[in-house]
């Protein structure tokens, strides 16, 4: 009895032993479990830190290039420049200079490898070369080739990689060569990355560089991560070997104190974990409550669609550009229930484009949207593709800009522009009727004057009839010549008035100066001024409206002629003259077209500094009679052409008024 109940109790307390020891192997297998999951964490950061700092050096080694481009140097400071780079980093093995068609001007190998390409020239990489260069014009930025394998002596070689960087002011190309292997060691020589084994691999497995020695074996934990660059891709390995203790209970006491304490170790790490997870969670419901709070406070529509168009998303914008509800859009395919009837057609051209793989532009397009009251919504549409966590493309996401209150300004400011045309057209015709009103005044009181003399003829009873007749005809004749030279005097300011209205062309400068002609000899007349008219050989039509343009050459004229008032200059100094001239205006910067300039310069007493600084001010004018809108509106008609207007001193005296018109080529 007693027997049988010892043999139970062990039975038991083996059972309780075997129980304690499962629970412990159970603890031990996730405390590994845990230790090589936080051990890869830990190995893949460091595995993204090495990838961002061989970008980082990389893109140091770049600017570090260009520094040696610019200011441009001459060959000898170039070798010194490109010496003293590969001193620094002896992952670099070559630089190259290299002229448009990718010729070698000047070159500096590595002194710790002068003769690295002793046993293969350079010319059979070319193709590697002319790859990482025709990715750098295309990027407009540094490229880089495929890495090749470089024989070297007894049998050894080594993984090179070129890159290409442009040279925007000879459109040459400076041309770098890594070593992969020289790469590596240079990242594993720091401190914090000694104790990793670190290798550069192809997408397939195939290893390309390694530098460390730590055997791969299954107490060997690695990380990969992708390493892109411009223009190639390689995969970034690193191996650790693992520094986990066994666990070795000696006596049953010590593994039950070592249960009880990796049960309330697991318990700690497991309330750790919640607790985490719960603030994780928390910090992830307070990103998407601020990420939908932003989305719907925005003004600008958002809409996301899948590869097949089919609408998966919209903020509150869109849903109000549209008119639609959100219910009502999401799932919805092509045709859209927003799209134009009469456009269809084309809005599914574009969509089918898009799905082809052709890109996007950067800057948007215009478009227009049917709103679900009838009215048609013109929007600027912004669109990038949606890529997903693994690099995928999984749609495209659209910004969508109302563009109604764009083209409301737009039209409220060609209104405007229509309206100050009409006011330049008014005073400027108030300036012409003031102009001619004097001319008038000659040819009015000739022929008062020869209609007087006639009747004062007819009630002469002495006079003789025939000698009668012969003088009424010569005063006919001349009041008949008086009343033509009035009416060509009105018919120049009619003629000048109806073509106000006619749209932009091409105009020579000859027909410019002739419309402007007869008012202007008329005016200089009076005041004893001589007009110089003055066209380069070769001067080109300009493109604009020619009313506009001749009403600013006569109000340059008139002011120029009442800068010259009678005795000043006096006529003996020869200065009683006003040119007007025009001829090709040098080419602006930047700008292929070509541009046409005319001036008109007195010899008065020119401009004070103070009338000078307010000179195109409206309303701003030191003449009694003048309205002081002459030269602002003068100004206002040359810019609405694209052109400008100014003014100099013109030695020996006197001013310069010249503005700029596009040539019509």
């Amino acid at each position: 009895m007693n027997l049988s109940l010892g043999a139970g109790r062990w039975w038991l307390w083996s059972a309780l032993c075997v129980l304690l020891l499962l629970l412990l192997g159970a603890l031990v297998f996730l405390a590994r479990a845990y230790e090589e999951s936080r051990l890869a964490r830990e190995l893949e950061q460091v595995a993204v830190d090495m990838v961002t700092e061989i970008r980082s050096d990389l893109s140091h080694n770049v600017q570090a290039l260009q520094r040696l481009q610019a200011p441009r140097p001459d060959d000898a400071a170039w070798q010194r420049g490109a010496t003293a780079l590969l001193l620094s980093n002896r992952e670099i093995l070559r630089i190259e200079w290299r002229s448009p068609e990718l010729k070698i001007r000047l070159a500096q190998a590595s002194p710790f490898l002068p003769f690295l390409f002793d046993h293969m020239p350079r010319s059979q990489v070319q193709p590697d070369v002319k790859q990482a260069c025709a990715n750098a014009l295309r990027f407009a930025g540094p490229a880089y080739s495929t890495s090749y394998f470089l024989p070297l002596q007894e049998g050894r070689g080594q993984e090179l990689l070129e890159m290409c960087l442009p040279l925007p002011d000879d459109g040459g190309f400076l041309v770098m060569t890594y070593g992969l292997t020289d790469l590596l060691g240079e990242l594993q020589a720091r401190e914090a990355y000694r104790s990793f084994s670190v290798a550069l691999t192809e997408s397939d497995g195939t290893r390309l560089a390694i530098a460390g020695h730590a055997a791969r074996d299954r107490n060997t934990v690695e990380a990969v991560h992708l390493l892109e660059l411009p223009g190639s891709a390689y995969t970034l390995r690193v191996d650790q070997a693992r520094e986990l203790k066994g666990l070795r209970p000696k006596a049953l006491s010590s593994t039950l104190t070592l249960l009880a304490m990796a049960l309330v170790g697991m318990l700690a790490l497991l309330s750790y974990d919640v607790r985490k997870r719960l603030q994780t969670e928390a910090r992830l419901g307070e990103a998407l409550a601020f990420r939908k709070a932003m989305e719907d406070s925005l003004l600008t529509g958002l809409r996301a669609r899948d590869m097949k168009g089919r609408i998966t998303y919209v903020n509150p914008a869109f849903c109000q550009l549209v008119g639609l509800p959100p219910e009502a859009l999401i799932g919805t395919s092509d045709p859209a229930p927003y799209w134009p009837s009469d456009r269809v057609e084309e809005y599914l051209q574009r969509q089918t484009s898009r799905q082809a793989g052709q890109p996007l532009p950067r800057q948007g397009f215009e478009s227009e949207y049917l709103r679900s009251d009838g009215t048609r919504l013109p929007v600027l549409i912004v669109e990038a593709p949606l890529i997903n966590g693994i690099g995928k493309q999984t749609g495209w996401m659209s910004a969508v800009l109302d563009l109604s209150a764009q083209r409301k300004i737009e039209e409220q400011s060609r209104t405007s522009q229509e309206r100050l045309a009409a006011t330049a057209r008014l005073a400027m015709a108030g300036e012409m009727a003031s102009l001619i009103s004097h001319e008038l005044n000659q040819p009015l009181a000739a022929i008062s004057s020869y209609a007087n003399g006639s009747l004062n003829l007819l009630q002469d009873p002495d006079q003789d009839s025939a000698d009668l007749r012969q003088e009424l005809e010569e005063a006919m004749r001349r009041i008949a010549t008086q009343a033509g030279r009035a009416g060509k005097v009105i018919k120049s300011v009619s003629d000048l008035v109806r073509r106000r209205e006619r749209e932009r062309s091409a105009v020579a400068p000859q027909l410019l100066f002739d419309g402007i002609a007869p008012l202007v000899q008329l005016q200089a007349r009076k005041v004893g001024i001589e007009v110089q008219w003055d066209i380069a050989p070769g001067c080109p039509p300009v493109w604009c409206d020619s009313t506009m343009v001749e009403q600013v050459l006569l109000n340059l004229v008139r002011n120029g002629l009442q800068a010259m008032p009678a005795g000043d200059p006096p006529p003996a100094s020869g200065l009683r003259t006003l040119q007007l001239r025009a001829a090709p205006a040098p080419a602006q910067a930047g700008s292929g077209r070509q541009w046409v300039s005319f001036s008109v310069t007195d010899h008065g007493s020119g401009l004070s500094d103070e009338v000078a600084q307010r000179l195109f001010t409206p309303f701003f004018t030191t003449k009694r009679e003048g309205m002081g809108l002459g030269l602002s509106l003068c100004r206002t008609v040359v810019e609405q052409h694209g052109g400008a207007l100014g003014y100099s001193r013109h030695a020996p005296r006197g001013t310069r008024f010249s503005f700029t018109l596009p040539a019509a080529l």
